[in-house]
């Protein structure tokens, strides 16, 4: 059977209602790339389950599933605390405050981890921000 999203059989946003994730910083990263090279998958959500960690990476170009993110910093990795569905144009809190909308996913680490692709009008990282250790994380 084809893939859904890869078809373009929804024409509408099908997650009427999910729980927003709930997480904590495990580590603060730092540092900034002009030419990353992050190819974002065609779907557009991604099931994170409880305990895994992910990477939060942040970007000031506008970007669609499917296309090549090059302009990033690196934002840091965060445990989840309930398993979760999170989607493109879900908003992300670091700390309590908005730090961008999620633009799409890189699976270059899996099964190790997801890159997951903010979007922000600032490029800044997790420590240019002054994030801490077991910041909260919220997205949805």
């Amino acid at each position: 059977m084809p893939d859904p999203y890869k078809t373009g059989m929804f024409k509408t946003n099908p997650y009427a209602k999910k729980k927003p994730l709930k997480g904590n910083l495990v580590v603060v990263l730092d540092g900034k790339y002009e030419e990353r090279g992050l190819k974002l998958i065609v779907q557009p959500s991604r099931c994170l389950l409880k305990n895994e960690v992910h990477e939060m990476i942040i970007t000031d170009e506008i970007k669609s599933p499917g296309d090549v993110v090059n302009r990033i910093a690196y934002l840091g990795f965060f445990v989840v605390k309930e398993s979760t569905v999170i989607v493109i144009g879900d908003e992300v809190k670091v700390a309590g405050k908005v730090v961008g909308k999620i633009a799409g996913f890189d699976e270059t680490h899996m099964p190790n981890h997801y890159n997951i692709v903010i979007y922000s009008d600032e490029r800044i990282s997790g420590n240019e921000r002054n994030l801490e250790l077991d910041d909260e994380v919220e997205i949805g």
